[in-house]
């Protein structure tokens, strides 16, 4: 899709007047479009489309894009310093996973996660992952999940610094290794996915709630590592259910 050039007009960006924007009603202040705080990041104009698709996931799920806002792709672009194009594109897949709403003429709306779509998304990875899981317990050999305790050890880090967005990479990189165990690669596609979808809302809150509720997260990663290794049933059953359902990662 395309912004027009009037579109363009209302964003917001570093610097620019908003005096048209005084006097008006609340309707219209929720409406407008916002500019994305933060330094110009140029990128590398090679795979520029993954390169920016890779940013705004990291954007979104740091808590940069806001829940409910209006963003431009020209605003976007300008922050990292590319045309509009690649943009839209990434977030055009943005909006085939969830994460945003094309808002036509606008630009993309910020998508607000209820507490019932999280708990959905998190019933529907349970009831996928669960029995995986239960079989790979019978079946792997112990080393193999000895050889994934530095990527546990990975998201415990990446919790100890209360880093939302960097938590979120290694928590998935944690998961999508386990499930590779299964030599299903669908399997994994899939649950990548639910999982990148139960991490789009944010994390509100002082950083030291935040890097407290990270750290819970991670330790069940040891946690559950030690139940698979001692092929430990029901332990590796309630550890997923409660890992899913506990925290939005």
């Amino acid at each position: 899709m395309g912004e027009s050039p009037a579109g363009a007009a209302r964003v917001r960006v570093p610097g620019q007047a908003t005096g048209e924007s005084l006097g008006r009603g609340h309707a219209a202040r929720t409406e407008r479009t916002h500019a994305v705080p933060g330094p110009r990041r140029p990128v590398r104009r090679s795979s520029v489309r993954g390169q920016i698709l890779a940013a705004l996931r990291h954007a979104l799920v740091g808590g940069e894009l806001a829940p409910g806002e209006v963003y431009s792709a020209p605003a976007l672009a300008e922050r990292f310093g590319v045309s509009a194009t690649p943009v839209r594109e990434a977030m055009q897949q943005l909006a085939v996973e969830g994460a945003v709403e094309v808002v036509p003429n606008r630009g993309f709306r910020i998508t607000e996660r209820s507490t019932r779509e999280l708990a959905e998304l998190a019933e529907v990875r349970a009831l996928l992952e669960v029995p995986v899981m239960l079989r790979l317990a019978r079946t792997v050999p112990a080393e193999r999940w000895a050889a994934l305790r530095p990527l546990a050890e990975a998201t415990a880090t990446a919790a100890a610094g209360g880093d939302l967005a960097h938590y979120a990479e290694s928590d998935r990189a944690f998961h999508g290794a386990v499930l590779s165990l299964s030599g299903n690669q669908q399997l994994v596609q899939v649950a990548d996915d639910l999982h990148r979808r139960s991490q789009w809302p944010l994390v509100s809150g002082p950083v030291a709630g935040r890097r407290a509720d990270l750290l819970a997260d991670a330790a069940e990663h040891m946690a559950l590592l030690e139940a698979l290794t001692a092929q430990e049933l029901d332990v590796v059953a309630s550890l997923v259910k409660e890992h899913f359902t506990g925290s939005e990662s």
